[in-house]
């Protein structure tokens, strides 16, 4: 094979690769093989636990050449990856595989093609007279709500280390990103009164209310899709939302004293999410639930927090925005509508950028691959970046 088809960091997202790290199953195996390299390397990686010790966040900072530990910046990546369930796989997802100039695998577009270059390419940042540290940071359950990022920022502003930076390697076909929405995740559940249906009074049917909630919900989306705020930049330039699950009820001449359903919206930079909630708040358990409890003191309504995701929105002059930009040619920065844990990291002050290998088309999909001249390009930018940071002798 000639040197396209080898990119230095090959073998390092193969291993990661290797590792199921479904967001359902614990992410040590991964995490620990990467601390147990990066301490033989004589780094002192911090690893940051969920509750249940059963996966685990990774932190670790190379310094700069005078020692220094501050600002810098962030290499960050997610670990865990979709399910493969139901999916038609050519190849075993779990057992990477080159063809055709791909890498195929789980997770090899979504991000461990990205992890893979961060961790190769780290010899080449510690060789270097840093003129600030950089930093590289693993996370668990981005896929289901970025709680691992959340943690571990938490975790570092508690410990009082504040980076300045952070480029998320998310699969951008290595354009640079500055913006997305916010992803807001809730379920509600109906509590009504069961009867039989040729007795409707004698019962509180749970599917009514939930649906009036539901047309609640599409209303206010049709509002800012007729009305905005508007931001032209998106594919979709205005905030959305959607209910895309729902169950309840046991037969058709049975009132239903049970429904619950989950819903989402994502707002446009711009459009609070605390605003949108908070009015969908008072409507679901202020208006209708007073509304379900006249028929009923035993009937209720709940709102259960699914996940809370924060958008992002950085500056196009930004310094981290220029910088990426000229690292990688690109000719300004975009906006996408998808979540990532930028925002976590820009609430947190750390300035952030998107952009990572591969075609986010390519990932959640059987046979999800990277190009390998992605991983290449990748390879790249870290080497452009670890001279940008180099220091004058």
């Amino acid at each position: 094979m000639n040197t396209l088809e080898h990119p230095r960091s090959l073998e390092w997202i193969e291993r990661l690769v290797r590792f199921d790290t479904t967001s359902r199953l614990s992410n040590l195996g991964l995490i620990e093989a990467v601390r147990d390299h990066l301490t033989a390397a004589g780094h002192a990686p911090r690893l940051i636990h969920n509750a249940g010790k059963d996966k685990a966040n990774l932190f670790v900072t190379l310094p700069a050449h005078d020692g220094g530990t501050q600002g810098g910046i962030v290499l960050s990546g997610h670990t865990d990856v979709v399910p493969v369930d139901g999916q038609a796989w050519s190849s075993d997802p779990f057992v990477p595989e080159v063809r055709d100039g791909r890498l195929y695998g789980r997770g090899t577009c979504d991000m461990k093609g990205f992890i893979g270059v961060a961790i190769a390419m780290l010899p080449e940042f510690a060789s270097r007279r840093l003129r600030v540290p950089v930093h590289l940071a693993l996370s668990y359950d981005e896929e289901v709500g970025c709680l691992g990022a959340d943690a571990m920022l938490q975790e570092l502003a508690r410990l009082g280390i504040r980076p300045d930076s952070c480029v998320v390697g998310e699969p951008t076909e290595m354009r640079v990103i500055s913006a997305h929405k916010s992803s807001n995740l809730y379920r509600c559940t109906v509590h009504g009164r069961a009867a039989h249906s040729s007795l409707t009074p004698h019962g509180v049917n749970a599917i009514e209310y939930a649906a009036r909630a539901i047309c609640h919900i599409r209303d206010m989306a049709d509002r800012h899709r007729e009305h905005g705020p508007f931001d032209r930049d998106f594919e979709v330039p205005f905030s959305t939302a959607n209910t895309g699950v729902i169950s309840g009820g046991l037969s058709v001449n049975t009132i239903p004293d049970r429904c619950q359903f989950e819903f989402e919206f994502r707002t446009i930079p711009g459009v609070l999410a605390p605003d949108v909630i908070g009015g969908l708040r008072r409507y679901i358990t202020g208006e209708l639930r007073d509304r379900i409890k006249a028929e009923s003191p035993l009937a209720d309504i709940e709102l259960e927090v699914l996940a809370e995701v924060p958008g992002f929105d950085t500056a196009a002059q930004a310094e981290i925005a220029q910088l990426a930009q000229r690292l990688t040619g690109a000719r300004g920065t975009e906006k996408v509508a998808y979540c990532t844990e930028a925002g976590l990291f820009q609430r947190a002050g750390i300035t952030a950028v998107i952009c990572g290998p591969g075609n986010l088309q390519q990932a959640h999909r059987a046979d999800e691959y990277v190009a390998l001249s992605q991983v290449l390009l990748c390879e790249q930018f870290m080497g452009k970046l670890a001279d940008h940071l180099t220091a004058a002798e």
